[in-house]
């Protein structure tokens, strides 16, 4: 199966109607070929003394190419079209060059050697091209027909996709390469340890009929402490002992209670359910300690080595330090659902909220919408630091006002809501007299303008549209500003 000349697959006569209809069906990928031009470079390679071939070959890369064009491809079988993607012979035998390339000519190299050899059959793995440019992984057999044998002019090839198993295959040659060189020179924590105490528990656990092991570490939360102190940490590398601030290996070793403790009880916890439903290579974000009393959350690769599975006395934990990962995504957490300003949840938390509660409840749901009076003459008269001074010390007054599970959200420029779940329209009032009586501590507080909230309440029951209570809480937050405003004309 090489890139060379075609017929239009008509010259197969002598092959037989019966192999004809076999060849058509099967669902391996068959192609007939004539290798009769190769046969004849190769009697002309003998006759001028070339006994190697294999050094013939690598002399000169192009001779490959030169075999490989020496051969004729009469036919292929409908599992051929559809594995490589050509909707005809035809197609297939003019784009045999977008095939049969690249890595191909190195693993043809083999064939040919076959071949040189007196072989009337031979075999290769070889990489070939679907017609959209899709790698694939061939097991390639072929084999000299009967009565062919004299001018190889009749070969029947028969080629397997192995693409996925050369696919794991590659990702365990990688994955080896990666053990063998990793622990001196990886820029991560590395620890190489001994499980197999940890597995004679388990194992005499399982002995006793335990079969729901979470339920078994619930009532015996001393059960996941033995196994901790039974593990054996045989080895550290060198970064590992920068991460964790120890002096030596052995300032380490000697002092691992204070990096394994507290939080990270729990994670080991999963670490062993995970093991004991045979799981024996994780990944997971755990938290372990510095020997300075830091905490180091770091994300954990545990894994058997291979040939150990049985024991478990050689197991690898590679510990990337994620801290200021963790960090930033603590603080875009933060503000993905906090105003910067007030320090409230912001308008997203707060749209998300509503859709919430319109879905779950709890009902009754009590609304309260409140509006910053006087930020626009603030912010023209004393400038928007005073401006923002003031949206400040807003924020202070409504954190101060609700507990959790409760949240005040800033939803946009001087507007503020409050979502109250399960509460009525009493509670609300209650709430806003509350809120009333913190504006008043606070403007005795502060200098400068005072603070000033204008506020409405609304009640959605259950049945009813929240957004119904928003309006209705808007409106009376309204009525409430224009007294504000009435008041300060008066």
């Amino acid at each position: 199966m090489q890139p060379g000349t075609h017929s239009s697959g008509n010259n197969i006569d002598t092959m037989g109607v019966a192999l004809i209809d076999f060849f058509d069906v099967t669902p391996t990928s068959l192609w007939l070929e004539d290798y009769s031009k190769l046969y004849d470079l190769f009697e002309t390679w003998r006759a001028q003394g070339v006994a190697d071939l294999r050094r013939h070959l690598e002399e000169d890369p192009r001779r490959i190419a030169a075999c490989s064009a020496c051969i004729q491809v009469l036919k292929v079988n409908q599992r051929t079209l559809s594995l490589y993607g050509a909707r005809s012979f035809d197609e297939l035998a003019a784009n045999l060059d977008l095939v049969l390339r690249d890595d191909m000519l190195e693993a043809h190299l083999d064939e040919l050697l076959q071949l040189w050899n007196g072989k009337l059959a031979f075999q290769s793995k070889s990489v070939n091209y679907t017609l959209d440019g899709r790698r694939l992984d061939i097991l390639l057999k072929g084999v000299i027909l009967p009565g062919h044998e004299a001018r190889w002019d009749g070969v029947l090839v028969a080629v397997d996709d192995i693409t996925e198993l050369e696919d794991a295959r590659r990702r365990a040659i990688a994955s080896d390469q990666y053990a063998r060189g990793v622990f001196e020179y990886a820029p991560v924590s590395l620890w190489v340890e001994n499980f197999q105490s940890v597995k004679h528990l388990l194992d005499d656990v399982r002995a006793q009929g335990i079969t729901d092991f979470r339920t078994f570490t619930d009532v015996h939360p001393e059960f996941v402490e033995r196994c901790m102190a039974e593990i054996q940490v045989l080895d550290v590398n060198h970064y590992t002992l920068g991460l964790f601030k120890a002096a030596d290996k052995a300032a380490l070793l000697g002092r691992l209670p204070e990096i394994f403790r507290d939080d990270m009880r729990a994670h080991f916890r999963e670490q062993l359910l995970d093991l004991w439903d045979g799981r024996l290579f994780q990944q997971r974000e755990v938290v372990n300690y510095g020997l300075d009393g830091e905490v180091i959350n770091v994300h954990l690769q545990f894994s058997v080595f291979p040939g150990h599975e049985k024991n478990w006395d050689l197991v690898l934990l590679a510990l990337t330090d994620i801290t200021a990962r963790k960090k930033a995504e603590s603080y875009l957490e933060f503000l993905g659902k906090h105003d910067v300003l007030t320090k409230l949840k912001n308008r997203s938390f707060y749209v998300d909220e509503l859709n919430r509660l319109e879905r779950k409840g709890p009902f009754p749901v009590t609304v309260i919408m409140i509006d910053l009076n006087d930020l626009k003459t603030v912010n023209d008269q004393l400038g928007h630091a005073a401006g923002d001074a003031l949206l400040r010390r807003a924020g202070e007054v409504l954190i101060k006002a609700v507990d959790k599970p409760l949240h005040a959200a800033r939803i946009g420029g001087d507007e503020f809501a409050l979502l109250l779940p399960g509460a009525d329209t009493r509670a609300g009032e209650m709430l806003m007299d509350n809120i009333r009586q913190l504006i008043e501590l606070n403007n005795q507080f502060y200098t400068g303008p005072a603070l000033s909230l204008s506020m409405g309440c609304a009640t959605c029951h259950n049945g009813e549209r929240l957004e119904s209570a928003l309006r209705q809480a808007d409106a009376a937050m309204y009525e409430d500003k224009r007294g504000h405003y009435e008041g300060t004309e008066a």
